[in-house]
């Protein structure tokens, strides 16, 4: 059920809280090298007489880094604090880029240690920034339309950064915009500990245990689940170029990412618009299957201008989708591990992308584009079917210990509702 949200409690309301717009566009900022990686190595590369494999392997690599980098450094972050993790990852992170751009390409070696250290010291912002919604904003309800538009900011992010990217590059050079992207990666990083919630957010006390966040069920059943939407996603992107280029028109390609991006924009604002009752989990659901309805058409394969509107529809439920998930990680994640479980969100949804494009490719070649998109399809299918066959752990009343838990617990002893998952301390 929902309702409409009311006009002070819409986005803008989010945005004119202490610190939130700050800590927002220093999060996204900071996010920005990590965002437009890859398209930043292949130009890069191709600008220095490199091949595309070469790129495909030094952004195959950057990849894995990240995806081990991401939940170990989240973890980091929630035992030693955001600004003594956070910063020093960013500024290794940059260091690793500007060694790629000043050595090239003529030592493979050093080059593919350049992207390993930039990708396995890329900070958690991210999972930082959903980590400090509950102390910045407080009600449980502004939490929630904060993470909704955390996710139609990422889409922005994803549209304008590799736009900026482009820009750089024609102004000087790739390597010069792979500079100035890391470097402005680290001033949105400082922007962000540099702000009082950073410095002051401390993580919940935690039960000592090597698993870490990934001892809940209901987080490993949230990231099977998003494994597939992952897989779905990064397929698209695949057959979206087999398209263009069976058009004979490659900058369709283009048309299409951006219409994806529209989708999932409007439907993350009208996604936020509203004040959503009942149990997050059961909400997901049929998100994730919405999701999977709406990428089904894309194997139609229609001209380009029916394929933009096909492609607006499948992002329509993208950005609720993960809206949605950040609240069961919130719910599901053991106290203490906030920023390590949405850390693990971004790996498990990485690399379901990554073996997404690599799925997507064979199976072109087998069967042609229309099989590209059906990966798509298939994914968005499963990822619905693992929450279907969970729901009894994902609809398991929170474990002790969980913030969900804890704020059950204080609203019941006639404390105000609020989310509880981490504190500032002051």
């Amino acid at each position: 059920m929902a309702t409409e949200a009311p006009a002070h409690g819409g986005y803008l309301d989010i945005l004119r809280a202490p610190h939130a717009a700050r800590l927002l566009a220093g999060t996204l900022l900071g996010r920005l090298p990590n965002a437009v990686g890859p398209v930043a190595l292949t130009l890069f590369v191709r600008d220095l007489g490199g091949s595309y494999t070469l790129a495909g392997g030094l952004i195959a690599a950057y990849g894995v880094a990240t995806a081990v980098g991401q939940p170990l450094l989240g973890r980091a972050v929630d035992l030693k604090g955001q600004p003594r993790v956070q910063l020093p990852a960013a500024v290794l992170s940059a260091l690793g880029m500007t060694l790629l751009a000043l050595t090239g390409i003529g030592h493979l070696p050093l080059a593919y240690a350049a992207v390993v250290l930039a990708g396995l010291f890329t900070p958690p912002l991210e999972g930082g920034l959903r980590a400090l919604w509950p102390g910045v904003l407080g009600r449980e309800d502004r939490v929630h339309r904060a993470y909704a538009l955390d996710a139609v900011a990422q889409e922005v992010m994803f549209t304008v950064g590799p736009l900026l990217l482009t820009l750089l590059v024609s102004l000087r050079s790739p390597a010069a915009a792979l500079l100035v992207i890391n470097l402005l990666g680290v001033l949105g990083a400082l922007a962000v500990v540099l702000s009082e919630p950073s410095r002051t957010w401390r993580s919940a006390p935690r039960e000592a245990h090597w698993l870490g966040a990934l001892r809940s069920p209901g987080l490993l059943a949230l990231l099977g689940a998003f494994f597939f939407v992952g897989l779905a996603l990064g397929s698209i992107t695949v057959a979206a170029v087999a398209y263009a280029d069976d058009r004979g028109t490659p900058s369709v390609y283009g048309w299409l990412m951006a219409a994806l991006g529209l989708g999932a924009l409007l439907g993350g604002v009208a996604y936020g618009a509203r004040q959503w009752s009942g149990a997050p989990e059961r909400r997901l659901r049929v998100l994730v299957l919405l999701l999977a309805v709406c990428y089904l058409p894309l194997v139609l394969t229609p001209g380009p201008a029916a394929m933009t509107g096909l492609s607006v529809l499948s992002g329509v439920f993208l950005a609720p989708a993960l809206a949605c998930a950040f609240i069961v990680v919130d719910r599901h994640a053991p106290r203490g591990t906030v920023t390590e479980a949405f850390s693990w969100l971004v790996t498990t949804f990485g690399v379901g992308s990554a073996l997404g494009s690599a799925a997507a490719g064979p199976a072109i070649e087998l069967a042609g584009t229309v099989s590209g998109f059906a990966v798509a399809g298939a994914g968005g299918l499963i990822a619905f079917l693992v929450l279907l066959a969970t729901g009894r752990v994902l609809g398991a009343p929170p474990a002790p210990g969980t913030p969900a838990a804890d704020a059950r617990h204080a609203v019941g002893a006639g404390a105000p509702t609020a989310v509880h998952s981490e504190k500032n301390t002051h």
